[in-house]
């Protein structure tokens, strides 16, 4: 079956490709005066003319020649700067266009090609910056789904020791995901869902990363099974009926977490979550379905030089984290209470973080061609206006409104066109898009003509578009955060049949998120030298964080609960963290891997996203689930169940 369903999907990560969208739309808030606007101002014909801006200077900064001006101005009506260092002129592009990225490299060779010794190129504007950031994106299909594999292969190799083995999950992995690719694109396609470029990356590093944790807790279970049961299928079936309950509930969590974007109103956080969902679904179904029926068909040999025999008994072994374990119990109180204040410490550096969002140069780690135009235009033109805001509204009222706008300031400028129903007003604004004064005139402009009678204006242009998104973020997270921790604490609360550990286990995640976001940020301003962070940051980090960290607390706490029915609390405790640390370390270093794999991509929002993920599981896996919860489990004891109970000692 899988097989077949594979050989129907090959080919799903290039059709996916064709759906995805990253127009200016495909972010934007769903109802805001921005995209209002955007769309009103197709009657105008130039709603989706995405300007660059091809600039030229001297290699050393000096004075343009008379050849070198000769050989600019024979390109197009240029402008040259007031200090003769530099000249300039804009080509329109379609901000919808397929090929932005290809048109604009296009564009680049040519305007460099045969220019005189000495003088340089660059292309910048909206649409040099969107084909440097859109540029990125094409390496999802082929470079960024092979180095993800490429990490979690060697991954394998090390914690199974086997030359085959490893295969067995990687092939399960990669059927997975090529299942979900198909599922979002027939999404897309036919269910309007927005697909972009972060949400596309995002879904490819969470099907592996999350697919490759439900095989090695899956694929642990089974070789212990193996040395009870002489019958493989025996095995696998007692193997997916224990860690079954602990997989499902995992993936629920991670699903159901995800769907709870679909309340945002940002287009980019709300395209992410069905689209990331089905990536997880596809990695779940991969992984109790594919990944069984794979090892049951494979002799026990695959897990050579380790091969399971049986012996009637479980494996007995000493371990690392047996040891661990023991450490822990010895003294769990002053244990809980020192990592705890390692949390709390660490989520000092939230005192600094900005996630106001990031300016145009601040995008990108480096300086592509888009930034070095900017900053060209910005030394050698600071006299010219910034951004513009696009007023639109009813004819109708027209007169009313232009009276308004000269009256704040607008002054010549408040002159309309006309088109169908509809006048338009393009007001220059002070600074770049992100200016605070930029954003304050859109605030001014919005205030003032929300009384003017019958015109229904909306205020649109870059500045707004920044505004309405930093607003849309503050909307969803404030919305989306609560919602995601109902649903956790729902699902921990039918899992254990509890409300002590369910509700212990949320307040653990959130303090290794608080630590995450703090240490990382710190990271981030010290270290790489960001000066902020994307607006969607700690929403995305939140979701990601408890979604995926929240995993490994159910993997830990349903084996404790498991085996507190035969040894009670505190002795179950230390068993189960002897069984599973190596198989949940191991899961959550092969997590933190794929999503550090994010951190390669030469934009500053996926570096932060993966480093903080990366940086959080590797917390919740070391720190919070081998020290913290356990020490909780056994300073609580048998409380920790109500209003529940373990049946004690069978």
């Amino acid at each position: 079956m899988w097989l077949a369903l594979f050989l129907l999907c090959l080919g799903a990560a290039g059709r996916l490709g064709r759906v995805r969208h990253d127009d200016t739309v495909s972010y934007l808030p769903r109802d805001a005066q921005s995209t209002q606007a955007y769309r009103l101002a197709r009657w105008y014909g130039d709603a989706d003319v995405m300007p660059a801006a091809v600039v030229f200077e001297q290699a050393g900064g000096g004075v343009l020649t008379a050849a070198q001006r000769a050989a600019v101005a024979a390109l197009a009506p240029v402008r040259f700067a007031a200090d003769g260092r530099a000249a300039r002129f804009a080509v329109g592009f379609d901000s919808n266009d397929p090929q932005l990225v290809a048109r604009v490299k296009k564009l680049r060779e040519t305007v460099g090609a045969g220019l005189p010794l000495g003088l340089v190129a660059h292309v910048g504007g909206p649409a040099g910056q969107s084909a440097d950031s859109y540029g990125v994106f094409d390496t999802i299909d082929g470079p960024l789904l092979w180095l993800a594999l490429g990490v979690v292969m060697v991954l394998l190799l090390v914690t199974y020791r086997s030359p085959v083995l490893w295969l067995v999950p990687l092939v399960a992995a990669v059927a997975g995901l090529t299942v979900a690719q198909q599922a979002v694109y027939l999404l897309a396609r036919h269910g309007g869902v927005t697909v972009n470029g972060l949400s596309q990356s995002i879904m490819l590093v969470l099907a592996v990363g999350a697919g490759v944790d439900y095989a090695l807790l899956l694929v642990s279970r089974y070789r212990e099974e193996l040395t009870r049961f002489r019958d493989k299928h025996n095995a696998m079936a007692v193997a997916l009926r224990h860690a079954g309950p602990a997989i499902v509930a995992s993936a629920g969590t991670v699903v159901v977490s995800l769907l709870c974007l679909l309340l945002a109103v940002l287009n980019s956080d709300r395209g992410l979550g069905p689209v990331a969902a089905l990536g997880v679904l596809g990695a779940f179904a991969a992984m109790v379905t594919l990944l069984p029926a794979l090892l049951v068909a494979l002799p026990r040999a695959v897990f050579w030089p380790r091969v399971p025999h049986f012996s009637g008994e479980p494996e007995s072994r000493e371990s690392l984290w047996g040891a661990v374990a023991r450490a822990v119990a010895a003294r769990p109180r002053a244990t809980w209470i020192a990592a705890t204040v390692l949390l709390v410490g660490m989520t000092a550096g939230l005192a600094g973080l900005r996630s106001s969002g990031l300016s145009a140069a601040d995008q990108f780690p480096g300086k592509p061609d888009s930034v070095r135009a900017q900053d060209v235009i910005a030394a050698h033109f600071p006299a010219e206006p910034g951004d513009v805001a696009i007023v639109i509204g009813k004819a109708s009222a027209s007169v009313e409104t232009a009276r308004v706008l000269a009256g704040h300031g607008a002054g010549a400028a408040a002159v309309p066109r006309f088109a169908g129903p509809y006048a338009r007003w393009d007001i220059p604004l002070t600074g770049a898009p992100e200016d605070p004064a930029a954003q304050h005139a859109v605030r001014r402009l919005r205030t003032v003509l929300a009384g003017v009678p019958g015109a229904e204006a909306r205020v649109g242009g870059l500045a707004a578009i920044d505004l309405d998104i930093a607003a849309a973020s503050r909307h969803d997270r404030d919305l989306v955060i609560p919602a995601v921790l109902a649903v956790v604490l729902l699902v921990l609360i039918g899992l254990l049949r509890s409300l002590v550990a369910p509700l212990l286990l949320v307040a653990t995640v959130v303090a290794s998120f608080g630590a995450a976001l703090g240490a990382s940020w710190l990271v981030f301003r010290y270290c790489f030298g960001f000066p902020g962070t994307d607006v969607s940051y700690p929403l995305f980090s939140f979701v990601f964080l408890v979604a995926l960290g929240i995993d490994y607390n159910i993997f830990l706490m349903t084996r404790i609960q498991e085996e507190s029915r035969r040894l009670g609390t505190g002795e179950g405790t230390v068993r189960a963290v002897t069984v599973t640390g190596g198989v949940i370390t191991s899961a959550g270093v092969v997590l933190a891997a794929t999503f550090a794999v994010l951190a390669t991509l030469p934009l500053v929002a996926l570096i932060e996203i993966g480093f903080t993920v990366a940086f959080g599981v590797l917390l919740d896996t070391l720190l919070v689930r081998s020290v913290l919860v356990p020490a909780l489990a056994v300073d609580i004891g048998e409380r920790i169940w109500w209003p529940g109970k373990v049946l004690g000692k069978e």
